[in-house]
């Protein structure tokens, strides 16, 4: 079988009734390549009144990797960058020795509802780069190379596929890919990377005939080739690259491969050593259960 197990994730509240779908990490499978984190939130209608707000809150030894199909965000963090995340572009921002931000929703949208939906993932940074320099990019939607293969809709929003390389820069071997297939569209997806996964954003999806649900991520064997192939109109995203460089312990926003420097950078949030988001009073307070190595 091509498909070597499938997760159906579970639902997150975020708080204020902002629900998240999240798939990784699971218990079966900890990690895609170098993704130990996928969330999918929506769609939802964003109605005036209704707070959504992510407070500042600090993150280490992880980028993330925010993507909108819809919608809108502000981004702002403790190197003092203030980016308006729009639907197609992507949004890398490694944490590395430490950082804090806060996704808002932005002041032009105060008043007027709008649907959010789009997907935030985690990656974890290379053993020799989690203390690294913190750093935000922002790659607009229109520097995002678009493949069209028949009736297929490939845009490489990192790594290389193709034959076409995303210019969203990474730490280890990467792939996410955004695929729109029409209905009856079929794609020879080759094994891009070691490993790899599919996850139907919307509409039903065949992996080598097998059928999968929308918000259900399969986890494909390594090494092989699948056929996707699509019923109806379906919109998926595509995950991968190399294993990770070894166990990784997530706590909380905290990823690392030791448990001591999570221990560490929870005191250092807790005693306000991780910085702050320039003008954002505010802040999300460790969660009561703490961590422990």
């Amino acid at each position: 079988m091509a498909i070597a197990f499938e997760l159906g994730g579970h639902a997150k509240d975020l708080g204020g009734g902002f629900t998240v779908r999240r798939l990784l990490p699971a218990a079966r499978q900890r990690s895609v390549g170098p993704f130990v984190f996928f969330d999918h939130f929506g769609p939802v209608t964003e109605m005036p009144g209704v707070n959504h707000d992510v407070r500042p809150h600090p993150h280490i030894g992880l980028a993330t990797v925010t993507y909108l199909f819809e919608g809108a965000m502000m981004h702002r963090d403790s190197l003092g960058s203030e980016q308006l995340i729009a639907p197609g572009a992507i949004n890398w921002m490694s944490a590395g020795r430490g950082i804090v931000h806060s996704e808002r929703r932005p002041e032009s949208l105060q008043a007027s509802p709008y649907v959010n939906h789009g997907l935030q993932l985690w990656v974890a940074l290379p053993r020799e780069q989690e203390e690294s320099e913190p750093t935000f990019a922002h790659t607009p939607a229109s520097a995002i190379p678009e493949v069209v293969l028949g009736q297929a809709q490939i845009r490489v929003l990192a790594g290389s596929a193709f034959g076409t390389q995303s210019p969203v820069a990474t730490l280890s071997r990467t792939l996410y890919l955004d695929v729109l297939l029409a209905q009856g569209a079929v794609l020879e997806l080759p094994a891009l990377e070691q490993e790899m996964a599919v996850y139907p954003v919307q509409g039903d999806l065949l992996v080598d005939g097998q059928p999968v649900s929308p918000a259900t991520m399969a986890v494909l064997e390594p090494g092989k080739a699948v056929q996707l192939s699509a019923p109806g109109t379906c919109r998926l995203a595509v995950i991968g690259g190399a294993p990770l460089d070894g166990p990784r312990h997530m706590w909380w926003n905290f990823v690392s491969s030791r448990k001591e420097r999570i221990l560490q950078a929870a005191a250092d949030w807790e005693a306000g050593r991780m910085g702050s988001v320039p003008g954002d009073t505010e802040s999300i307070p460790l969660p009561a259960q703490r961590f422990t190595a």
